[in-house]
């Protein structure tokens, strides 16, 4: 039997999720710029809770937890679309492929470069 070579659809992973979670625009982003966040138990159940924005480590760690873990409503509250995509050609190599594969493809903006030019 062949398969489809149009076929785009993917069975879920359990590491990832599909696009129908992700907010319909960056612009829905709400989280803040600056200052200290302290995530709820449901995503950071175990070790650091508060991260300093101001520190790229712990808003990597902050946003890796989110991305990872969060709800379409979580993304909305603690991600903010500008750092988002200043920090996402690092950020796309913390995460799994289930989680990079939808927010790229739904977000051209995240998407990597073709013509980076050295």
């Amino acid at each position: 039997m062949a398969g489809n070579p149009k076929r785009t659809s993917r069975a879920p992973s359990r590491w990832g999720y599909d696009a129908e979670r992700l907010p319909a625009a960056l612009d829905e982003l709400g989280g803040p710029e600056g200052g200290k966040v302290e995530l709820p138990l449901h995503l950071a159940w175990s070790g650091l809770r508060v991260f300093d924005i101001s520190d790229v480590k712990l808003l990597l760690g902050l946003y890796r937890i989110v991305l990872n873990n969060g709800s379409r409503d979580d993304f909305v509250e603690y991600l903010n679309p500008d750092l988002l995509i200043r920090y996402w050609p690092i950020l796309r190599k913390m995460l799994g492929r289930g989680v990079r594969v939808p927010w790229e493809e739904t977000f051209p903006e995240l998407r990597p470069s073709d013509s980076a030019v050295a």
